[in-house]
């Protein structure tokens, strides 16, 4: 395939992507600082993409820039981590797209955070599995320790707040989804 064809299949891959999402022009726009017109221009094919502007609509997406230009596939079925630290904590994404159901590694230090943690609520909806280590949950009037092999659900809309009591690191498996999207464990499989 030749680079211009490429290039050219990206306008219509980066509208498809921005519709499936439900996002606008002007939603794009403020997170990724493209302007709306070079974003219109992208997408019509009036305007070739640069390194530069794939990198921040990938960022906005969070997808690889091979989803944008329809990079040949490789065969390789990982998911590539990237661990994020945030406030002292190490969130490694388990799955690439925003929006609906997420799944994340999270990895608390011990005696994080280091102080009884204000509660905070949210829109979403949460399910939890600790994997290693011991997870102190404060859901509204509730204190519960989790530990591990251990899950738990929760409205993200109830005060919460999470201490890793313990001197080891904890390690959880995280889904996170919009309110409404709850997560259902079955004990055995379902009857045929």
């Amino acid at each position: 395939m030749e680079v211009d064809d490429v290039l050219q299949a990206v306008g219509p891959r980066l509208r498809a992507l921005r519709q499936e999402r439900g996002t606008t022009l002007a939603e794009l726009s403020r997170s990724t600082g493209i302007s709306v017109s070079t974003l219109s221009r992208l997408e019509s094919g009036g305007r070739k993409p640069t390194l530069e502007l794939l990198l921040l609509l990938a960022g906005a997406y969070q997808v690889q820039i091979d989803e944008l230009i329809d990079a040949p596939v490789t065969g390789d079925p990982r998911v590539h981590l990237r661990p994020v630290k945030r406030f002292g904590m190490t969130y490694i994404p388990l799955s690439r797209r925003p929006g609906g159901l997420q799944a994340f590694k999270q990895i608390y230090p011990p005696r994080w955070p280091g102080y009884e943690p204000e509660q905070q609520v949210h829109e979403g909806y949460e399910w939890l599995y600790v994997l290693s280590g011991r997870l102190r949950l404060l859901l509204g009037r509730h204190d519960t320790t989790l530990t591990a092999g251990e899950a738990a659900e929760f409205d993200t809309r109830t005060p919460h707040a999470f201490i890793n009591p313990g001197d080891e690191p904890t390690e959880v498996l995280a889904l996170f989804g919009p309110q409404g999207e709850r997560m259902h464990v079955r004990a055995r499989p379902a009857p045929r």
